[in-house]
């Protein structure tokens, strides 16, 4: 073969050059390197591959590729592949089935010969030319492939891919054959195979592709059926997520900040899933798809084509296909020792057309796993609204209340299935996976959204107005607007079915986490006093107090969530505080509920500020009943005194610096605004800064805390002053308005040290180090 333009005449090394390789497997990698010498193995005699092959041990695989290559000429029929694939693919599928099953180190080339004699020697790129060459003939009569074909070549490739390292970035780095796998997927008899080897490269491509540049994909989309759709919601769910920066650092706020002034326009992500909804019913059939019930599913299929369809969507082990294909066997044959022979042949006919119950519900909730994590995700984006709109006009709420019982959250059976070498309660499992996956799907459905109402019933509406009017407040404006014919039905909303399982979670649960986040996104926004009540009267306050005081939680995730959800709950509320104080109700439990609150002030300091406004709006307040709470409760007490405050705030400013802000530990730098802001308001707002000052004495480091906060405080400007910022959660989750919050930073700020509530003036000159440059480097 000719080398590549540039390179060193054959036969001449250059100056310097590296050794040449000693053996012809050397020869080939260092070919498709460089593109000079020997690139596949078709170029070596067949005499040569004959002599070698024993001693070489690959399984005669060049041999067959030499033959493949002769049998594949653009002007061939193909007949004679798919002979020489049948060959092929069983030495392949023996070691992904291996790759798989077993509880392996990082993949070696040593560790699967074949798929890396194979690949060694051309066979990736062959099949690729062979599934592609359709596309390249500019004759009027296009060479037609089998579909049986076009399975083994996807096969292959497939089983390649996820035994030798560095195929799948290959295949990924080639966009054209990845833009026309997908017009394989027109076909039904291709698809499965299609859309796992796409899933797979997606999977590891550097830059996201665009939905877009698909042909035709509004008319493809359209084209699936319910099944199909849903294995290809697995493809989108790549396609529509943020990619992963893949390092911590990457996830400050910082980096966040410089990345989007340097993408000025709506990221591919973004694009994608406009694209998405742009195609006509594609909300509408994932809601259909995410609501339906088992038994509305189509049995059209025999059993062995629908095991063959479950087998591939899900990438299992053979083990999980022969347990129950063994376990339906000894069913027929159980039936079958009780009747007729004569009877038997036609009583079992329809046995054996459908899948068993247990392996039916696992493909549901295999199903309803992808659509409801691009349900989620298009509803965490740019047109949240548009999609809200949507799914409460297709009644997914509603529809996903339906199943909560039968379903989402059923009771396991000692018959039901699980993956192979997992166990029912393991967090890889399909049942927790889909239970987790409903939970963000509530969070991020109620989070700062009217639609939120329609996790109730009509009842439980009717119930929020009574607590209003019973209060003698006006009802919530989106109360009264919720459209009646798309809220829950039946005797309890969504939401109270959440709250009955919530309290019955054992403390070990990995869903505590996730259900306190999605009862608290209900709260989050304007503080409503009808909500909190409602959550009040079925026990939530004294449910996530038992955990947290008396099973004493150890979990920082789940204690996070906890307070978080305490906070919204007994926001401004004075009926909370006092049941509060009549479950924490000796000073023993106080200090537990203490301890527990300072071990993480990350977790907790947004429980902190609603203690905090709270006890601010309570001491404004004349009426008796708040006076009585107020004299009682031990925690408002706690938060009266001066010391605790300041104690609360040194802390909070101390924990973070510009460098490490994450979305995660940035509310200590807006809980310690709010108690500084409220300081302002009482016009105390110097005797903090100078306190703050002593402190620094105290510990013998002095400016450390002040200019600290001065630098925070200046990245506050920058990130929440940007115009693309929201504020409204600020100014929703303090009742302050955001006007006060900038005018608040804008004093500490500034520059002049005569002012008393500038924070310069509390440095000394020595210690001033206020205008370095935080940027990251």
């Amino acid at each position: 073969m000719a080398a590549a333009a540039g390179g060193p005449r054959p036969g001449r090394a250059r100056r310097g050059a590296r050794a040449a390789p000693t053996n012809i497997l050397q020869q080939l990698r260092c070919g498709q390197l460089s593109g000079c010498g020997l690139t596949r193995g078709t170029q070596i005699t067949e005499a040569l591959l004959k002599e070698r092959d024993k001693q070489a041990k690959w399984s005669g695989i060049p041999l067959l590729l030499q033959k493949l290559y002769e049998h594949s000429h653009p002007n061939s029929d193909f007949s004679q592949c798919q002979s020489i694939l049948k060959e092929i693919s069983p030495l392949l599928s023996m070691e992904a089935v291996a790759s798989v099953t077993e509880d392996k180190k990082a993949a070696q080339e040593s560790t699967f010969p074949n798929t890396y004699t194979f690949d060694l020697f051309g066979g990736v790129d062959l099949l690729v030319e062979i599934l592609m060459r359709p596309t390249l003939i500019t004759q009027k009569k296009k060479q037609k492939i089998s579909d049986d074909l076009i399975k083994d070549c996807l096969s292959i490739l497939y089983n390649t891919c996820i035994c030798t390292e560095g195929v799948t970035r290959r295949l990924a780095e080639r966009n054209d054959f990845v833009l026309f796998l997908f017009t394989l997927m027109t076909n039904k008899k291709t698809f499965l195979q299609t859309a796992t080897l796409i899933e797979d490269i997606l999977g590891v491509k550097k830059e996201m592709i665009q939905l877009d540049d698909i042909p035709n994909l509004g008319s493809l989309v359209s084209s699936f059926d319910q099944q199909q759709l849903a294995n290809f919601c697995r493809i989108l769910a790549v396609t529509i997520s943020e990619l992963d920066p893949g390092s911590d650092d990457k996830h400050t706020l910082l980096a966040k900040n410089a990345q989007q002034k340097r993408n000025l326009g709506p990221s591919r992500a973004e694009i994608n899933q406009a694209t998405l909804l742009n195609i006509p019913g594609f909300i509408e059939r994932l809601c259909k798809l995410a609501t339906r019930k088992v038994s509305e599913t189509t049995g059209t299929s025999s059993f062995l084509q629908e095991l063959e369809e479950w087998y591939t969507w899900l990438g299992l082990d053979n083990a999980l296909v022969l347990d129950t294909l063994m376990r339906v066997a000894n069913e027929e044959a159980e039936q079958s020792s009780t009747e007729s022979s004569d009877e038997s042949g036609l009583a079992n006919t329809s046995t054996r057309a459908q899948l068993p119950q247990p392996m039916k519900i696992m493909h549901e909730i295999m199903y309803k796993l992808e659509v409801l994590y691009v349900l989620c995700v298009l509803l965490m984006g740019r047109q949240r609204n548009q999609v809200h709109k949507m799914i409460a006009e297709f009644k997914l709420i509603p529809g996903l209340n339906n199943l909560f019982d039968k379903l989402i959250w059923r009771k396991h059976s000692a018959s039901a299935l699980v993956l192979h070498g997992h166990n029912q309660n393991c967090d890889c499992s399909p049942d927790i996976t889909l239970k987790i996956q409903f939970l963000r799907l509530l969070q991020s459905f109620s989070d700062h959204h009217e639609n939120k109402y329609l996790l109730l019933n009509s009842q439980e509406l009717n119930e929020l107005s009574a607590i209003s009017h019973k209060a003698n407040i006006p009802e919530v404006d989106a109360v009264v607007n919720t459209d009646r014919s798309l809220v829950c039905d039946g005797k309890r909303g969504l939401l109270t079915r959440l709250l009955q399982v919530m309290k019955k979670e054992p403390a070990e649960s990995s869903f505590r986490f996730w259900q306190a986040r999605a009862v608290e996104s209900f709260l989050r926004g304007t503080t409503s006093y009808a909500d909190q009540i409602f959550l009040l009267k079925r026990g939530l306050l004294e449910h996530i107090l038992y955990c947290i005081v008396d099973s004493e939680c150890k979990s920082r995730d789940v204690l996070q969530s906890y307070f978080d959800l305490l906070g919204e709950l007994m926001k401004f509320n004075i009926d909370a505080f006092k049941r509060f104080n009549k479950y924490i109700n000796t000073d023993e439990k106080f200090q537990i509920f203490l301890n527990q609150i300072n071990s993480s002030l990350v977790d907790s300091n947004m429980l902190v500020r609603c203690i905090t406004l709270s006890l601010d709006r309570f001491e404004n307040q004349s009426d008796a009943k708040v006076a009585e709470v107020l004299s009682e409760c031990r925690l408002l007490s706690y938060m009266s005194q001066m010391s605790m405050r300041m104690s609360f705030l040194f802390r909070l400013i101390n924990i973070i610096h510009v460098q490490t802000l994450t979305q995660e530990n940035v509310s200590c730098l807006n809980t310690s605004l709010v108690i500084l802001m409220l300081a302002r308001r009482k016009e105390k707002l110097p005797f903090y800064l100078h306190t703050l000052q002593q402190m620094e004495y105290t510990e013998k480091y002095p400016g450390f805390i002040l200019n600290n906060f001065h630098s925070l405080l200046r990245f506050w400007q920058q990130h929440y002053l940007n115009k693309d910022k929201d504020s409204t959660c600020l100014e929703n989750s303090s009742c302050i308005s955001f006007a006060y919050w900038k005018e608040t930073v804008s004093i500490l700020l500034s520059p002049d040290r005569t002012s008393p509530c500038a924070i310069v003036s509390y440095i000394d000159e020595a210690y001033m180090d206020v205008d370095r440059d935080f940027a990251e480097e």
